[in-house]
């Protein structure tokens, strides 16, 4: 590991409070031309013991503003400590956690998954535009029918067609013969430029698409791509001691990430990650921005600099080994759900590298659906599947109480 390694509490709080002090402090700085401030001292008291002993809640009432993208411009005027927080954070993903073999890489702490992947899609739509003079109607975003959506929020906001592809009902996986028929008639069409949004993970299922399966297909046909993976769930557990991952870094083909903290990291919300390999976030320069000192890159401008220290604080407490432990605790338990499943014959489905697991509608009753807070696909009568998202909370006592009901469901139905 070049960046990931374990700290101890005190050597935490040491290097968050050295951050700290090289970021500007409104309380002994005559800043008067800058138009922020630190958190509103009556309701968000500083000086309280438990805020002291606390590096993030420090962090977050001095309030700093990591306005911009510090691993595209490393302006440090008043910032400076904390922007070299989320530096090193970014390079820690990119490398440690998804793989990277580039030396450097650029990326920032966003407000969540869909700005990140509203973000690739907005680096990409600009790179063809600028670098292949694509027309705006030749360009298509283009994504499995199981994708978040907000691949369809960003097709709204930037005015880009977007194509879904069907998916096995059993699988969840782009069949490539469905693929193919569906690039052959969008180049008919006149799209000779695709952004890709493949999934590492997807919302309802953590399937993980075959990346493959697009290039071979853009590749059949000679037409222009860049893949965006959204990793928003499945980045803090799918690489991680997984051999046989193709979906981050080091396919060469990816070119960027979205990752989500306050899932698998119980990170506060808002600790999205838009991770990209050098020479892309340039297109999404704001230059019109010219009062502040950094250059801006990023959709959301002006972003809590605290939400960069709780990830990087969330990392450093576990190190990799921990970390590693405690996503194959929650496998296992999902292993357990499965076999459990299997032996009362619920069909599911589910990523041996995940823990999600989404059982098929019809074996799940009403009563079951309300008890246990099962979330459907779709919220009305045409819903195919519930899911089980196995997170921390989630004790095998837990999992062990929602199978003795659907044990004791189907012995009232047989």
């Amino acid at each position: 590991m070049k960046y990931w390694k374990k700290f101890t509490q005190r050597e935490i709080d040491e290097k968050v409070t050295k951050a700290l002090e090289t970021t500007l402090n409104y309380d002994d700085t005559l800043t008067i031309g800058v138009p922020g401030t630190k958190l509103d001292n009556l309701v968000f008291n500083s000086e309280r013991t438990f805020v002291q002993h606390s590096p993030y809640l420090r962090a977050f009432t001095q309030n700093p503003n990591h306005i911009g993208c510090h691993t595209y411009d490393k302006a440090d005027i008043l910032f400076g400590g904390t922007f070299d927080i989320e530096r090193e954070l970014i390079q820690l993903l990119s490398i440690d956690i998804l793989n990277g073999q580039d030396p450097e890489y650029d990326g920032y702490i966003s407000q969540g998954g869909t700005e990140a992947n509203i973000q690739a899609m907005w680096v990409y739509r600009n790179f063809f535009k600028k670098e292949k003079n694509a027309k705006h109607d030749e360009i298509a975003i283009i994504t499995s029918e199981d994708t978040h959506y907000s691949a369809y929020k960003g097709a709204d906001l930037l005015n880009v067609d977007i194509i879904k592809v069907p998916v096995d009902f059993k699988s969840r996986k782009i069949l490539p013969e469905t693929l193919d028929e569906i690039v052959k008639e969008a180049k008919n069409n006149g799209k000779n430029y695709f952004i890709v949004i493949s999934n590492m993970g997807t919302t309802m299922f953590g399937s993980v698409d075959n990346i493959d399966v697009y290039v071979d297909s853009f590749n059949k046909y000679d037409l222009e791509f860049k893949i965006h993976v959204d990793g928003a769930f499945g980045g803090f557990i799918y690489p991680i001691d997984n051999k046989e991952c193709n979906t981050d870094f080091s396919n060469p083909n990816v070119s960027s990430i979205t990752l989500d903290a306050h899932k698998m990291l119980q990170a506060p919300y808002g600790t999205g990650i838009f991770v990209c390999r050098k020479d892309l976030v340039q297109y999404t320069l704001t230059e019109e921005a010219t009062y502040i000192e950094n250059l801006d890159v990023t959709i959301s401008g002006s972003r809590s600099g605290a939400n960069a220290v709780a990830l990087w604080m969330i990392l450093a407490s576990y190190g990799p080994y921990e970390w590693m432990e405690k996503i194959n605790k929650l496998r296992n338990r999902t292993s357990w759900l499965c076999d459990n499943l299997d032996e009362i014959g619920v069909q599911y489905y589910r990523d041996d590298n995940m823990n999600i697991v989404t059982m098929e509608a019809e074996y799940i009753p009403d009563e079951l659906v309300h008890k246990y807070f099962l979330v459907p696909q779709v919220h009305n009568s045409n819903n195919k599947w519930y899911k089980i998202v196995i997170m921390e909370h989630v004790k095998i006592e837990h999992l062990e109480a929602f199978i003795h009901d659907l044990k004791g469901h189907k012995r009232k139905i047989a």
